[in-house]
């Protein structure tokens, strides 16, 4: 057993668990992570996206009760079933698009510019998101999830396939997205929760079974071992975020993506991090 991979695979999980539902790109976190580890090759970019299924356990734990609250009343009861189909409207345009343009993407947009770009321009819109919200209160229309309609499902999802693009980040264009879309800074963090849990178990799945060629049984150590670390991680992190916006902004991540895009074009350009797919 090799226990410097173990100690990597570690790493990256907690990366993974403390930077995929915080609106900064966890993708671009990860990839910093494993070239400063040297943990990067084909093998670790599959490893990064199944690892998010560990993150992932982490929200069902969170929103355990609502989850089974909504399975046990959706024989029956209209608002659970109106929940219940509108994950999945916003979770179809992200697989609909993911398969027809993912390869096209990873090939042409993972560049330094693309993503140092995306980190910082997210960065000012979560700005005027949150002083939009400041300024006029009245634009977030919806307070919780249970009172989204179809339409406003659609543009959540429409609005992840934006994360489509290095550097976006999942959470920040479903949640400053949602915000731009009416939703409160709650009901769009909750939402955009909710939403990943389809979206990511979905990835990790897909990533595994195209690439099984890459893994084999040697690697059950290394994945469990991330899926751990991205399970508690994320755990802590879900639990704090939801805190955290009960009485604070985005606006601190805003400024964290300047800076992040700042740090992409430093390490791109001394050529310390090879920002490719």
């Amino acid at each position: 057993m090799d226990i410097a991979l173990l100690i990597k695979a570690a790493i990256m999980g907690i990366v993974e668990g403390l930077t995929e539902f915080l609106p900064i790109s966890s993708t671009g976190h990860l990839i910093l992570a494993g070239a400063l580890l040297g943990f990067d090759d084909d093998k670790a970019k599959v490893f990064d996206i199944a690892i998010q299924t560990g993150a992932i356990f982490a929200v069902i734990l969170v929103y355990w009760q609502k989850i089974r609250d909504t399975l046990i009343a959706l024989p029956t009861e209209k608002q659970a079933q109106t929940f219940a189909l509108n994950v999945f409207i916003a979770f179809v345009p992200a697989v609909a698009l993911g398969l027809l343009f993912g390869k096209a993407i990873k090939a042409n947009l993972f560049t330094p510019v693309v993503v140092a770009s995306t980190f910082i321009l997210g960065g000012f819109i979560i700005l005027w998101a949150e002083k939009r919200q400041q300024n006029n209160p009245a634009v977030a229309r919806i307070q919780d999830v249970e009172t989204m309609s179809a339409m406003d499902a659609l543009k959540v999802g429409l609005v992840q396939c934006m994360a489509m693009i290095p550097g976006t980040s999942r959470s920040g264009a479903t949640i400053i997205g949602g915000m731009l879309l009416g939703l409160s800074r709650k009901a769009a963090t909750d939402f955009s929760f909710y939403l990943a849990m389809p979206t990511l178990i979905g990835a990790g799945a897909y990533s595994l079974y195209k690439d099984r060629a890459l893994l084999s049984v040697a690697d059950v150590p290394m994945f469990a071992v991330g899926l751990v670390f991205s399970f508690i991680s994320a755990w802590l992190c879900v639990r704090w975020l939801l805190r955290y916006i009960s009485s604070h902004s985005f606006v601190p991540f805003a400024w964290y993506r300047i800076a992040f895009g700042v740090v992409v074009l430093v390490t791109a350009q001394a050529g310390w991090v090879i920002w490719a797919a």
